[in-house]
Parts: C-alpha cells; structure tokens; sequence
C-alpha cells in the first residue's frame, strides 16, 4: 500500500495565498502582522518560519536586526518562488525543502522560530523535538493555531477549490495541549492572546522559551489563556 500524497504538494501558491487574502478569510494579514510584531518585540539576530511558502511575512523583516532568515517548506515550488521573492532581499536567506516531521535541517540554531498555522498538519510532539536542535538555548517559539467556530468550517470554503483537500489532513490543535506538550520538552509559555481574523476565525498565538538545562524559567504574564 502506497503512502498517501500530502495535499499541500497539489495546491498551486497562487491559490494559496489568494484563499488567505481573501476578505472573507484574512489570515495573510493576521500571521503577517504576528510575524512582524514578533520581530519587533523580541529583536532577533536570526528567525527560521516553518512553512514559508511563498515567503509568508518575510516581507516585514528588516535586515538591519534580523540578519539571518531560514525558510522551510514541503512544497518546493513555494520555496522557488521564496527565493525569486526575497533572495535580493534578505542577503543572509537560507531556504530549504523539507518535512518538519521527517526531515533532518542543519541550519545552524536561530533565535526565534516561528510556526504560524503549522500543528495543524503535523504531529506536534514530532515538531516541537525537532524545533529543539532549531533553536538556540533560550530561543523563543512563537506559534499561531486556529481555534474551533461552530459557524465556519475548518477550511473556509472559497473559489479556490484545490484548498479543499486540507480538509482530510487538518486536525485543530488546542492551546492548552500544545502548552502540556510543549512543557514536556523543555518550553515555558511566556505568553498568550487570542485573535481575530477579519474572516471571523479566532486565532491562538503562543510564545514559548525555550529552556537552557542551567536555567529554569518562570512563567511571565499571559494574556487571553486557552
């Protein structure tokens, strides 16, 4: 038995980013404005966003603070179009293509990682391990997870129909789950907040250090717990 294709390798980026442009959706601009204001509270050298796409939010990075950006993705058209997108950009951008789940990365350990609607196509144990050897010691995650709505499906329908396969592979992911898993390896949540999407979803956006072994962290105020 052959091991089924991931539907995000059939889903053309023009469709994509035009499904979380749309009004009626308005992700784009919500993980676009969380990404950036990440970069502009935490100040970091280096980031890596897992699952870049076509450069989701890279536009907001300022080269003079954060000098080293890594981007991975599953889809290598995505990445080739990253690289056309922000290779003159970003002068230290380092894109690769890859399964945060069953792929090694070498890239040499970032301040902050960034993981905006990423746990809900993958094994979040898996990836919150493999984020480890990502960050450096006392690094932050930062990670954005859609919450249930009972009035709109998981996949806002839209005329961008190949988006509808995600449906058979996008499983929600619970704040509070993803902070009992994270604590188990070694994460601290440092913050929390709910929001909106001008589509009318709710958003979940957590942000968690990393702990060094000579170091335990204390939590620090959290906004908006779920």
């Amino acid at each position: 038995m052959g091991v089924m294709k991931n539907p995000w390798l059939d889903i053309p980026l023009a469709d994509y980013e035009g499904h979380m442009a749309l009004p009626n959706v308005g992700q784009a601009q919500l993980l676009s404005d969380v990404f950036a204001n990440a970069l502009s509270k935490y100040k970091p050298r280096s980031v890596a966003v897992l699952g870049c796409a076509g450069g989701n939010g890279l536009d907001r990075v300022s080269s003079e603070v954060t000098e080293r950006v890594v981007g991975v993705d599953l889809n290598p058209d995505y990445v080739l179009h990253a690289r056309t997108r922000f290779a003159h950009r970003i002068p230290l951008l380092e894109l690769l293509v890859g399964d945060v789940q069953k792929d090694e990365f070498a890239f040499a350990p970032v301040e902050l990682v960034f993981a905006g609607l990423l746990f809900e196509y993958v094994e979040a144990e898996v990836v919150l391990a493999k984020i480890q050897a990502m960050l450096c010691p006392g690094g932050m995650l930062l990670t954005v997870v859609q919450l249930p709505c009972a009035t709109i499906s998981e996949v806002t329908p839209s005329q961008f129909a190949s988006l509808g396969a995600l449906s058979s592979v996008m499983r929600l992911v619970s704040p509070k789950l993803l902070r009992q898993l994270a604590a188990a390896h070694g994460y601290l949540e440092t913050e929390a907040q709910t929001l909106k999407a001008a589509g009318g979803k709710e958003f979940q956006v957590q942000a968690f250090r990393l702990a060094t072994p000579n170091h335990r962290l204390q939590p620090t105020s959290a906004i908006g717990r779920g």
